[in-house]
């Protein structure tokens, strides 16, 4: 596979990553299987897949623990990006960025992870009630005590800042010019899809400036994106599309016409899939951006992967370009 690299440090990771968020965490707690679950990311190692990504608040830290396993065995293929910063309680979650719960955080995720150090760690969100600069600092010490090689920030929704009527990403990009004061970014993460393509107008631009890497979240639009999904079939209550404006059954039918899209440049590439299509999208926007596509099934990690060898041509990418903008109940 195609490898890309993370920022200023040079760190390569095969071009598509994984998210493990699904196997523990926010989507269709009834298909949640460990042994699945495992199999599905040695499925992506093997075909090059490094970056594996997670968050101490995944489950909470159930994820951590299940990608230790493999990890256990298989650390040296693989590049390790976790996040801290949330702390989940039983009907909310808030942000804590006090430099002192970050080091242990830290200490946390290392020993469910098993392994000495984290290669790649985000801060998740910001917390309100400390200067962001703090929170970083506390993150850049343990990159000089050696328990962290680069560092990360997740940038706050695309459509938080929709609702709250500010510019799309701004917040995030203020966070990021204070934090580049203190010590180097090396990725920024955030949604970025064919049906969520407001990144490109900020974000890409400010990574493509500084040589930061970015990593794609929700790639596939929530599973949108891959064509598999059934218009009104319904998700079970803690799955976090149950209540996703745009997972509506009036809105999932009103966005057909991208999946149809997508699937008809599939068709010109002999076995592709729509999920694919997608992800070549993604790489052939810029060479810092690495998808990171979530899944918890082994044929959908292989197929995923395989993603990294579609070229789309010209062609495609202007008749993706042309697809109309997804709607959602915000609309």
């Amino acid at each position: 596979m195609e490898r890309r690299r993370i920022g200023a440090a040079a760190l390569e990771v095969g071009a598509i990553g994984l998210g493990c968020m699904p196997m523990s965490w926010a989507y269709s707690a009834s298909e949640q299987d460990g042994e699945s679950s495992l199999r599905a990311v040695h499925a992506a190692l093997d075909r090059g897949v490094s970056l594996l990504d997670t968050a101490d608040m995944y489950g909470p830290f159930t994820n951590e623990l299940l990608l230790g396993r493999v990890l256990k065995e298989r650390r040296a293929d693989a590049f390790v990006s976790t996040k801290c910063g949330l702390l989940v309680g039983d009907q909310h979650i808030v942000a804590n960025g006090r430099p002192g719960y970050v080091r242990r955080a830290c200490d946390a995720s290392l020993r469910r992870l098993q392994t000495d150090t984290i290669d790649l760690y985000q801060l998740h969100r910001a917390d309100p009630e400390v200067p962001v600069e703090e929170t970083w600092g506390a993150m850049a010490e343990l990159v000089s005590a050696g328990k962290v090689r680069s560092l990360g920030l997740c940038a706050m929704g695309a459509r938080a800042d929709r609702r709250a009527g500010a510019a799309i990403h701004e917040a995030t990009l203020r966070q990021l010019d204070r934090v580049q004061q203190v010590f180097p970014v090396s990725s920024v993460q955030a949604e970025l899809s064919v049906w969520s393509p407001e990144a490109l107008e900020g974000l890409l631009p400010w990574c493509e400036a500084r040589g930061v890497g970015f990593l794609a979240a929700m790639p596939l639009g929530n599973g949108y994106l891959t064509g598999t999904l059934t218009t009104g079939g319904g998700f079970e209550p803690e799955d976090v599309r149950a209540r996703h404006p745009r997972f509506t059954a009036e809105m999932m039918a009103a966005n057909q016409p991208i999946v149809a899209g997508l699937r008809r440049v599939a068709q010109r590439h002999g076995a592709a899939t729509p999920a694919q299509v997608a992800l070549a999208w993604l790489l052939a926007q810029s060479p810092l951006v690495v998808p990171v596509p979530g899944t918890k099934k082994e044929r959908w990690a292989a197929e995923n992967a395989a993603a990294a060898d579609l070229l789309l041509t010209a062609e495609d990418l202007r008749e993706i370009a042309a697809l109309p903008p997804a709607r959602g109940s915000w609309d």
